[in-house]
């Protein structure tokens, strides 16, 4: 820390030392010249050597110009005029008159003293002003180099990270080639990056699950980004199940540059997968199965007791027809419950097409108005405008929001209470909602809603909302439920059809 002030009172000393030194040179010059001019006598050949020697005094004023600049011109043009009009005044017949041209000598040594002096300055601000922009420009360009190495860090810090990632990684340009590809997608793809630059993403596999239609849309701005998971076939003909995310890449400014695709193979946690959903359904088998017992048993139970009656009752018409009463109602529980495993276990094949949604909601309110209005319950909706057409069977999708609706109602019929109705579009989904106001689900049921026979009513037989995640699942979408006691919360979302599908409405 004492190095640096140390430096710079030695440089302020040797500026002072040069300048005393200089100070020395120009008077010791004066003090020569008007010597010369005092011992030398005027007679014969020695008037030449005035004139001679009154130049002379132009060697110390250019030299203090040089040194000091337009102020040490001014001064020692000063010092030399007032010996040489003193000698001229004596020995040259006086500073004016026939020696009028002393007088001009005088005024040259005034004027090269300033005017060097000024050319000598200003040399010296251009010479300050060029060591400043150099010393901004080489704290520029230290600047500069120590970004250009951050920059090289980060970048071999990127590669390094990408190298190391274990899911493919491939970067799009705007024009939809591929410009660069990390290790991980080499080998997931078996072809080098060499093969696969500059390349289109589809001409990479033979079958590319539609992934080459997401890179489309979210270079052309349409969506932002993209996940699914899909089963490919490389070039080289390999089937992979992966999961592939499309992702915008954007420039500071906001620019699209291009996109970055990441594919993870997922094909082990397929098969775990699937494993998990044979066991799982052998779970809800059994399930099934003891709830079939169940709903069985019980009606069987009852029927059984009423035969026991009419054994009893002697001809009783009265305690036959009460008996026959019990039966008839035990047999029309006993039907519903089958009816609704038939179309839980063998439910009708969708018809796929591009379906109005705002349509089927508005078809399903017009049948549960009426109804809803009975319990005291009020339906509104909130459908966003230009809503896109989604990939629905409508008669599946109306018995789903018709099942939803009946038991918003029911949950409400002795508080009375609204029902929301909306829809909005999200991504590559259109999203209903729909809320009610009614009592909710204890947070211990949430998780069994969805189960068969599972249900908070008697004469329910739990198999509603059982359908609808199954129909929902039909139709690639998926469902949501929140409940809190000021009401419950169920979102939908359903895939947006594509342009060339065929439109189906509500019927």
């Amino acid at each position: 820390m004492t190095e640096q002030p140390r430096s710079a009172e030695e440089a302020e000393a040797q500026r002072r030392a040069v300048r005393l030194r200089a100070v020395v040179i120009v008077v010791a010059m004066l003090a020569v010249v008007t010597t010369l001019h005092l011992y030398t006598n005027v007679a014969g050949g020695a008037v030449m050597l005035h004139l001679l020697y009154r130049r002379l005094y132009y060697v110390p004023i250019l030299y203090a110009a040089f040194v000091f600049g337009k102020k040490g011109g001014l001064l020692t043009a000063l010092a030399a005029s007032v010996p040489f009009a003193i000698n001229a005044q004596i020995t040259l017949g006086g500073f004016t008159g026939r020696t009028i041209d002393s007088s001009l000598e005088v005024f040259m040594y005034f004027a090269i003293g300033v005017l060097f002096g000024a050319l000598r300055d200003m040399e010296e601000r251009k010479t300050a002003d060029l060591r400043q922009v150099s010393a901004r420009l080489e704290e520029a360009y230290k600047k500069l180099e120590e970004r250009a190495i951050q920059l090289i860090n980060i970048q071999d810090y990127t590669q390094s990270i990408l190298r190391s990632i274990t899911s493919g990684v491939l970067t799009i340009g705007p024009d939809g080639s591929i410009t660069t590809a990390n290790p991980a997608a080499e080998r997931l793809l078996g072809m080098s990056e060499y093969e696969m630059v500059p390349k289109s993403i589809g001409a990479l596999f033979r079958d590319d699950g539609g992934l080459e239609g997401d890179v489309r849309k979210v270079l052309s701005g349409r969506i932002p980004l993209t996940l699914r998971e899909v089963r490919m076939v490389t070039d080289a003909g390999h089937d992979i199940h992966v999961q592939a995310s499309t992702s915008r890449m954007r420039a500071v400014g906001g620019r699209i540059l291009g996109a970055v695709v990441t594919i993870e193979d997922v094909s082990e946690v397929k098969a775990l997968t699937e494993q998990l959903i044979r066991a799982d359904r052998l779970a809800a088998m059994g399930e099934l199965t003891a709830g079939v017992a169940h709903e069985v048993r019980n009606p069987l139970g009852v029927i059984r007791a009423s035969v026991q009656l009419l054994e009893d009752a002697d001809c009783d018409a009265e305690r036959v027809r009460q008996a026959g009463e019990v039966m008839k109602q035990e047999i029309d529980r006993l039907d519903k419950v089958i009816k609704a495993l038939l179309d839980f276990g063998r439910p009708s094949k969708p018809t796929m097409r591009a379906t109005d949604v705002s349509s089927v909601l508005g078809d399903v309110v017009l049948f549960t108005s009426r109804f809803a209005a009975q319990s005291d319950v009020t339906i509104s909706e909130e459908y966003a405008p230009d809503l896109p057409r989604v990939t629905a069977d409508p008669d599946q999708l109306k018995q789903v929001f018709l099942n939803l609706i009946t038991n918003a109602v029911q949950s409400m019929e002795e508080i009375g209470g609204e029902i929301l109705l909306s829809a909005h579009e999200q991504g590559d989904f259109v999203v209903v909602t729909l809320c009610d106001t009614g009592p909710g689900i204890p947070a211990e049921d949430l998780g069994k809603v969805f189960d068969p026979f599972y249900s908070t009513r008697d004469a329910g037989t739990g198999l509603g909302l059982t359908i609808v995640h199954r129909i929902i699942d039909e139709h690639d979408g998926h469902i949501e439920l929140e409940s809190s006691p000021e009401g419950t919360t169920i979102r939908i979302s359903l895939p947006t059809a594509f342009d060339d599908e065929p439109m189906g409405g509500a019927r």
